[in-house]
């Protein structure tokens, strides 16, 4: 089965959900932690600034925790740029847990590479989408945002400039230009700090 390609940025509950997923998808897949997820300030700032300029995919259980987790995010979002993907309602447990869940479904983690697949297929790249061109740390390295004496503060200027909060660590700029556009999106920032 050949991997998806994800057109927009993949939102998911926990790491054994990232986990299970990206074995049936290629892209950008963040863990929210759970409910974790509307206590981290800086998570919050990425998605709603995801939301602001395109779409977010949620994929999270089809329990009640999973719908309050989407249902919650509608309020910290735009919400018209959510697009909820929900698992099916399959009565099970996971391999590694001991018990079912309290609602006795399999969560994102307990799901097929089948299922998985088709709920992610409507949002594949198509071969008529050019896939944004991603920066890497090299270029970052090049322009001075990471690896020098001053790369703190040439970070902090361009999280300014692009609306980011200026405590991204050097990976997390990098995963943040790359959600939000890529080298375009890259070249634009640079552009307005001159």
């Amino acid at each position: 089965m050949k991997k998806i390609k994800l057109k927009y940025p993949l939102l998911v509950e926990g790491s054994y959900d990232k986990t299970r997923v990206c074995a049936v998808v290629e892209g950008t897949v963040i863990i929210g932690g759970g409910f974790g997820v509307f206590n981290a300030k800086e998570k919050i700032l990425l998605l709603r600034r995801i939301t602001d300029n395109g779409k977010l995919l949620i994929l999270t259980d089809s329990d009640n925790a999973g719908r309050l987790i989407r249902n919650k995010l509608k309020g910290y979002l735009k919400s018209e740029n959510i697009i909820n993907i929900y698992t099916p309602s399959i009565t099970g447990k996971e391999k590694r847990k001991k018990a079912p869940s309290k609602e006795g479904l399999l969560g994102v983690e307990g799901m097929s590479n089948e299922i998985l697949y088709d709920l992610l297929l409507p949002y594949s790249v198509c071969d008529s989408t050019k896939a944004t061109e991603e920066i890497t740390a090299a270029e970052l390295y090049n322009a001075g945002l990471v690896g020098g004496e001053e790369s703190a503060l040439r970070r902090k200027a361009f999280c300014a400039a692009a609306n980011l909060p200026d405590t991204l660590t050097p990976k997390a700029l990098r995963e943040a230009i790359n959600i939000l556009g890529g080298k375009t999106y890259y070249t634009k920032i640079m552009e307005k700090l001159g």
